[in-house]
């Protein structure tokens, strides 16, 4: 169906209480274009219609340096907006050493609870003139494994045709207390093995696009202290709005998808992925 032909989103009913584990405000708001006059009315505006829907939380994370700062910005603007710090894998080559100064200042900021989104992306490898090689990335990535690990933040994972290379660096690196694999895409065998390591996935709303079975399995299968909903706006937006600008205000289609696959409640799932986030994130029980 072609986006001009797609219905208008519209939040859905509420469901209390959901955690957007993964979410993008700042490019969220940069979307709404003249509907708001500066960053801190397009944050308030989106946790309102977020807050109507049942959220009572979000993470909100960058891309490079910049975005990062405005994510730590969100966090301090509002009281249920958390940070994730770091630099996506595509710009893996503009960590120097002020930004891992910068990073590791922010990691110790209480409104920073994760160090995300890292990790390794080949897609765009080639594609383009920008995106670093798979070395590059690697080294960043493994810097911000460690600075995780000695924060104590949760390690936020950004994974794009990379499952071996990504499980590998992950096998030998340091441990952190939690690994989040964001917006989980990959084979039902790489779930297996992700579980099975102890990480916790956290799903988006392509797991409600039809040809996705794979990733509605994953969720099936993820024990409950495993699995997070997540929307990853603006982008990944959920059925029946695929296409079309999404926003915090809808993980609950997300989260509706997902409870029926597990069999549970829609309240029941969104109590657990809500107690999952606030654990994973250090934060008291919202």
């Amino acid at each position: 169906m072609a986006k001009k032909n797609r219905p208008k989103p519209v939040p859905p009913p509420e469901l209390r209480p959901l955690f957007d584990a993964h979410t993008h405000l700042y490019s969220t708001v940069k979307k709404m274009g003249e509907q708001v006059a500066s960053y801190e009315e397009g944050i308030r505006a989106l946790m309102a219609e977020a807050d109507a829907s049942g959220l009572v939380g979000v993470c909100t994370v960058g891309d490079g340096l910049p975005e990062t700062e405005h994510a730590l910005e969100a966090a301090h603007m509002h009281p249920n907006v958390w940070a994730a710090c770091a630099i996506h894998p595509t710009l893996a080559h503009t960590l120097d050493d002020a930004a891992k100064q910068r990073l590791t200042e922010m990691s110790q900021d209480p409104r920073c609870v994760a160090i995300g989104e890292t990790g390794l992306d080949t897609y765009w490898i080639g594609k383009d003139t920008e995106t670093p090689s798979l070395e590059v990335q690697e080294e960043a990535f493994r810097w911000h494994i460690d600075l995780a690990v000695s924060s104590g933040k949760a390690l936020m994972i950004h994974n794009r045709e990379a499952d071996e290379d990504l499980l590998r660096v992950l096998e030998d690196a340091p441990r952190p207390q939690t690994v989040i694999l964001h917006c989980f895409s990959s084979p039902l065998e790489v779930a297996k093995e992700a579980l099975g390591r102890g990480y916790v996935l956290s799903f988006a709303g392509n797991s409600t696009f039809k040809r996705n079975e794979e990733l509605r399995e994953a969720a099936r299968i993820a024990p409950a202290g495993q699995i997070l909903v997540e929307t990853d706006a603006p982008y990944m937006t959920p059925e029946p709005f695929r296409g079309r600008r999404n926003a915090p205000s809808y993980v609950g289609y997300t989260a509706w998808v997902l409870a029926e696959v597990r069999g549970q409640s829609e309240r029941e799932f969104a109590e657990l992925v809500t107690a999952n986030a606030c654990r994973v994130y250090g934060i008291p029980s919202l």
